[in-house]
């Protein structure tokens, strides 16, 4: 399924790993990036790309249990790997966005791969995160409190309650229209990629 060692690896100057639990507003993030400048790797989509080539939904449930499998089979940073294989085979010399990272192992792996590496997490409160999602319509995303319960305790445990807890920054994203948010994080991207220029 992954010939690992195939994967290619490169030092990318420049890179911001988004963080934050499902429907927090990681997206927006990296639609904010992308309106300033930055090249965009979704870590989610690595994932839906295994599930599609072995013939699977791409369902929360599917897709969870291919993450936590492949994590199993080929160590927890498999996913930032592909990622960054990702990255370096359509770099562009631009700074790059990796939305989604999940635990410390995947965090210390961008960190050794790039020579500037910020990491910004982005909460909301369960209730706000549930609305969203449920709105949303994506085939991944939860039909259910119990079910939108089961996919934030099954992030988790993959670890991403402590790559939160070390963010560099922190975006709240309560209580604001998507505009606002949007503006907030268009100024922090901005803000560290002039820190980035200037390091």
């Amino acid at each position: 399924m992954i010939r690992s060692e195939n994967l290619r690896e490169c030092t990318l100057p420049l890179v911001i790993l988004v963080a934050g639990m499902p429907g927090s507003g990681k997206s927006v993030v990296s639609e904010a990036a992308r309106k300033i400048g930055y090249d965009i790797v979704r870590m989610g989509d690595v994932v839906r790309e295994i599930a599609l080539e072995l013939g699977r939904q791409t369902t929360d449930e599917s897709l969870g249990e291919i993450a936590l499998r492949i994590r199993a089979e080929y160590g927890m940073n498999i996913v930032a790997r592909l990622t960054l294989h990702k990255a370096c085979t359509g770099y562009r010399n631009k700074p790059i966005v990796v939305e989604g990272i999940r635990n410390l192992e995947e965090l210390d792996f961008f960190k050794s791969h790039a020579a500037r590496c910020y990491l910004m997490a982005v909460h909301a409160s369960p209730k706000t995160r549930f609305l969203r999602l449920t709105s949303r319509g994506r085939s991944d995303d939860p039909r259910s409190w119990e079910e939108f319960v089961r996919r934030d305790l099954r992030e988790l445990r993959m670890g991403l309650g402590s790559v939160i807890a070390l963010a560099d920054v922190m975006l709240i994203n309560e209580d604001k229209t998507l505009d606002e948010f949007m503006e907030e994080a268009m100024k922090t991207l901005s803000t560290l990629l002039k820190v980035g220029d200037h390091a």
